[in-house]
């Protein structure tokens, strides 16, 4: 006989919680990085496009200091479930990354990075990095890209990809969804439909509406419900156009960016390096920002 679905919710979230712990009793993951954690770099998610033109799923990634977006392989599933994690949104049940992150919450375990570190035959390896109680050195486990990638997300983690993995996935062709969400120094835009415009009372002007911000942007002023004008000089009509004028800023230069908040224009410079993310607030708490 079946048992009652919150018995088998139950057991599952047992069985669950019992193999976070009995990682945390192994010694290595079932494999090894592929490339020394000192050589890796650390990127910023930027978006979800397609590779080629009708293609697969691809998360885009910033590389600062190189002018760089470099694309990787996703699933369809994990492309929605990034996009989500970039507008701060979560489901109204938990997805499989957001359970395994609230149940590493619980634990008291705590997601360090991910890495993406190796590519075989076009398919692209993870890694977990966790610290957990009472354990000196941190615990590695083996992961899709994808999964990772949406965890550290989910998580407040810090990603990073291995050279030969950057130098491989150059070679990809991509094309960007412009209608969806995009980050790049920490700044979160989408696009400035009328509504929006009509609701925050935003100019007449072409941008793109700012919808969160974290990093050192908000040290230097920028607020979500801001129009972003400029980007060093230039106006970045759509969100893929902010992301190509984010990449183009001059290597060892900051970004420049105009914007049209609290009825006026300013100015800031913002750093290209990669910002600290937060983790996302869970589904009860109030999420800051604008929601679209």
């Amino acid at each position: 006989m079946p048992m009652p679905w919150p018995i088998r919710w139950r057991c599952s979230l047992s069985l669950l919680c019992g193999v976070v712990l009995l990682a945390g009793s192994l010694a290595t993951s079932a494999r090894e990085l592929a490339a020394e954690v000192d050589e890796m770099v650390e990127v910023e998610v930027a978006t979800v496009g397609l590779a080629g033109f009708g293609g697969p799923p691809v998360v885009l990634l910033r590389e600062p200091g190189v002018r760089e977006v470099i694309p990787i392989f996703i699933g369809i599933s994990e492309a929605g479930a990034i996009l989500r994690g970039l507008a701060g949104e979560r489901s109204p049940r938990p997805m499989t990354h957001e359970l395994l992150g609230d149940v590493l919450g619980e634990v008291d375990a705590t997601l360090e990075r991910v890495y993406v570190d190796a590519i075989v035959d076009n398919t692209f390896f993870g890694m977990l990095e966790l610290s957990l109680p009472g354990r000196e050195e941190t615990l590695l486990i083996d992961s899709r890209a994808s999964d990772a990638i949406a965890l550290a997300l989910h998580a407040g983690a810090s990603i990073h990809v291995a050279p030969q993995v950057l130098e491989a996935a150059r070679s990809i062709d991509y094309e960007g969804l412009d209608e969806r969400v995009v980050v790049a120094l920490g700044i979160t835009v989408t696009p400035a439909t009328d509504d929006l415009r009509e609701a925050l009372g935003l100019p007449d002007r072409p941008g793109v509406l700012v919808s969160d911000v974290h990093g050192p942007a908000v040290e230097a002023g920028l607020r979500p419900g801001a129009l972003l004008l400029e980007v060093n000089g230039e106006v970045p009509e759509t969100p893929l156009r902010y992301l190509e004028l984010v990449r183009d800023t001059a290597v060892d230069e900051d970004a420049r960016l105009r914007y049209w908040q609290d009825g006026e224009e300013q100015e800031i410079e913002v750093t290209t390096d990669v910002p600290p993310r937060q983790p996302m607030p869970k589904l009860q708490e109030d999420v800051p920002g604008i929601r679209t």
